[in-house]
C-alpha cells in the first residue's frame, strides 16, 4: 500500500488533538505557544528578562533599560510508546482507517491520557514540595476547605496581585465543595477553555475547578517499562510512598505542558515482516516545566504530612 505515510499523518494529528481534549490537564498545553519544537525530545522555551524603572531626566531624557530575550534548552523526560497489530483478516484496506482510529483512540483514551494526567500533576507537586510551596498533612472535610482554599489563594495574590488561576482538584475533594449545600452556595459557575473545547465548570473566587480523578492526584508514581517481569502490560501505577494530592492551584499560564506524538508508523500486511498484520507503532514524547519565578507563585495541598 502506498500511503501508510498519509495514514500516519492523519493519525498523527487526530491524537495530538484528542490528547488535548481529553486531558484534564490539557489547557495547559496552551502555555507552549511559544515553545520551540522541531521534533525529537528538546524544546527551547523563552526567558524574558528586562531592567525595572528609572527615573526620568529632564536634561537627558529616559533612562536606558534592557530587555533580553534568551531560549533554555529543555529535554523531555518522558519518552513512550508501543506497538499493535491488527491482522489483515480482521482488517482490510477498506475499513483499516476505522478500525485503526478506533483501536489507537481508545488506547490513547484508556492508557495515554491518564498517564499523562498523572506525570504532570507529580511533577508540579514534587517541584512545589522543593521550592516549598507545597503543604502537607491536609485531611480536609466541610469545616476547613474553604479556608485552606481561601489561604492558599490569598498567598498567591499577596505577592502578584489578582491574577487568573487554577484550580485542579482531587475527585473526593471537590465532592465536598458540591455536597454540602452552603459550601456550594459559595462557588460559581465560569466557562472554561481547554484546547478547543470549552466548557462550564464550578468557580471559587472566580477561580475555575477541573475535577480530576484521585489516581491521577499522586505525588509519585511509577511508570513500567512494558519489558521486564512484572512490567510487560506497561503503564503505570502509584508509588509505595506516594502521596494524596488534594488540590494544586496554579496562574493559568505557569505550567508549560509539551505533549507531542512525535511519530506514527503504519506498515501494511506486505511489508511487515513479522506478521500478516497491520502494524502500528506509536511513540509519545511529553514533560511539563514551571519556570522558577512562576513556581514561587503556585500552591500544592497535600493530604500526608510532608516529613
Amino acid at each position: 500500500m502506498t500511503n501508510t505515510i498519509a495514514y500516519a499523518t492523519l493519525f498523527q494529528q487526530a491524537l495530538d488533538k484528542a490528547a488535548v481534549a481529553k486531558l484534564t490537564s490539557g489547557w495547559m498545553d496552551a502555555n507552549a505557544g511559544q515553545v520551540i519544537y522541531n521534533g525529537g525530545k528538546e524544546v527551547k522555551i523563552p526567558k524574558m528578562n528586562m531592567d525595572g524603572l528609572g527615573d526620568y531626566s529632564r536634561s537627558n531624557g529616559f533612562t536606558q533599560g534592557s530587555i533580553t530575550l534568551e531560549y533554555e534548552t529543555k529535554t523531555m523526560t518522558q519518552d513512550r510508546g508501543r506497538t499493535f497489530m491488527l491482522d489483515s483478516m480482521d482488517v482490510d484496506e477498506s475499513n483499516f482507517v476505522a478500525n485503526a482510529t478506533n483501536a489507537m483512540g481508545q488506547f490513547q483514551a484508556t492508557k495515554v491520557v491518564p498517564e499523562i494526567d498523572a506525570y504532570r500533576y507529580s511533577k508540579i507537586a514534587s517541584l512545589a514540595i522543593a521550592g516549598k510551596v507545597a503543604n502537607g498533612g491536609n485531611t480536609i472535610d466541610e469545616t476547613n476547605v474553604l479556608k485552606l482554599l481561601k489561604a492558599d489563594i490569598t498567598a498567591i495574590e499577596d505577592i502578584v496581585g489578582d491574577i487568573p488561576l487554577v484550580i485542579t482538584m482531587s475527585t473526593p475533594i471537590s465532592a465536598i465543595l458540591d455536597d454540602n449545600e452552603k459550601i456550594s452556595k459559595r462557588l460559581d459557575v465560569t466557562e472554561f477553555t481547554k484546547g478547543d473545547i470549552i466548557t462550564k465548570v464550578k468557580s471559587f473566587d472566580g477561580h475555575p475547578i477541573v475535577k480530576v480523578p484521585s489516581a491521577r492526584m499522586k505525588t509519585t508514581y511509577t511508570f513500567y517499562d512494558g519489558k521486564t517481569s512484572g512490567q510487560t502490560a506497561g503503564g503505570f501505577v502509584a508509588a509505595d510512598e506516594a502521596k494524596n494530592i488534594n488540590w494544586i492551584i496554579t496562574p493559568m499560564y505557569a505550567p508549560i505542558a509539551v505533549n507531542k506524538t512525535d511519530k506514527i508508523r503504519i506498515f501494511d500486511p506486505n511489508v511487515n515482516q513479522d506478521a500478516d498484520a497491520w502494524k502500528l507503532d506509536y511513540r509519545k514524547y511529553h514533560d511539563l516545566w514551571i519556570m522558577d519565578e512562576a513556581l514561587k507563585i503556585c500552591r500544592v495541598n497535600i493530604k500526608e504530612a510532608l516529613v
